[in-house]
């Protein structure tokens, strides 16, 4: 079993929901109802089930277009994220709250939740359509209660510190962007995975429009050209990683 007892599933672009070992349902970058590559029966928060928490890597709508439908549904989820961003959050209807900065960590109910940098942009918009300053970007390494340790690393471009991640956490999985023109491509991304060190990684960030053109292919030719021995798991949208 890749996961040791936590289960990844996929909701098409970068949204994920974790079930971890010790059954907390955690959702991250809720993009569901407006999300053209999630599948129809998961669009209802309600297909979610009862949210421990709500991890929210920035404010661009295709990461917390739902945010709101979503919180409405689960209230007492602690949202977790960097500051400018949570508290912005707050304004949409998150009331328990986490605020974090990058390389900060907590520890949630036995899941140590850590903030990363990413090398992106992060901006929200008011009810007014203003423009709202998120803070930094940001990823996620989650270490499970079991300790099996996982990377999240939402849009961003690869950064040579990803070498530290691999030194510091060790993470054993990475969910990595490949889409190319909002994130890196599959070049970059092959040598994320090279510095990152994983055994097992997942693209993510693709297909879901027509202006993201990597493909899971290409990544796959990229690491091969760099010697990169990885185990590649290429999820369709609803499909869980156990």
């Amino acid at each position: 079993m890749l996961s040791r007892d936590t289960a990844i599933t996929f909701l098409g672009h970068a949204t994920l929901l974790v079930e971890t070992p010790g059954h907390k349902r955690i959702l991250i970058d809720p993009w569901l109802r407006s999300n053209p590559a999630c599948p129809s029966e998961w669009h209802s928060p309600s297909r979610l089930g009862k949210l421990d928490a709500i991890l929210v890597t920035h404010l661009h709508g295709d990461h917390v277009a739902d945010f709101e439908e979503v919180i409405q549904a689960n209230p007492e989820a602690t949202v977790v994220g960097i500051i400018e961003t949570v508290r912005f959050l707050t304004t949409k209807g998150a009331k328990k709250t986490e605020q974090l900065n990058i390389g900060g960590s907590i520890n949630f109910d036995g899941v140590r939740i850590t903030l990363t940098q990413a090398v992106h942009s992060n901006g929200g918009e008011d009810a007014h359509g203003n423009m709202v300053y998120g803070g930094f970007p940001t990823g996620f390494i989650l270490k499970m209660e079991n300790g099996f340790t996982f990377y999240v690393a939402s849009d961003t471009g690869v950064f040579g510190d990803m070498a530290l991640l691999k030194e510091i956490y060790a993470p054993e999985l990475a969910f990595l962007p490949i889409g190319d023109r909002f994130t890196m491509g599959p070049l970059e991304a092959a040598y994320a995975t090279k510095l990152l060190g994983v055994r097992h990684v997942v693209p993510y960030h693709y297909n879901s429009m027509p202006v993201l053109t990597g493909t899971p292919e290409e990544f796959q030719k990229h690491l091969r050209e760099l010697l990169v021995n990885v185990n590649v798991h290429i999820l369709q949208p609803g499909e869980t990683l156990k």
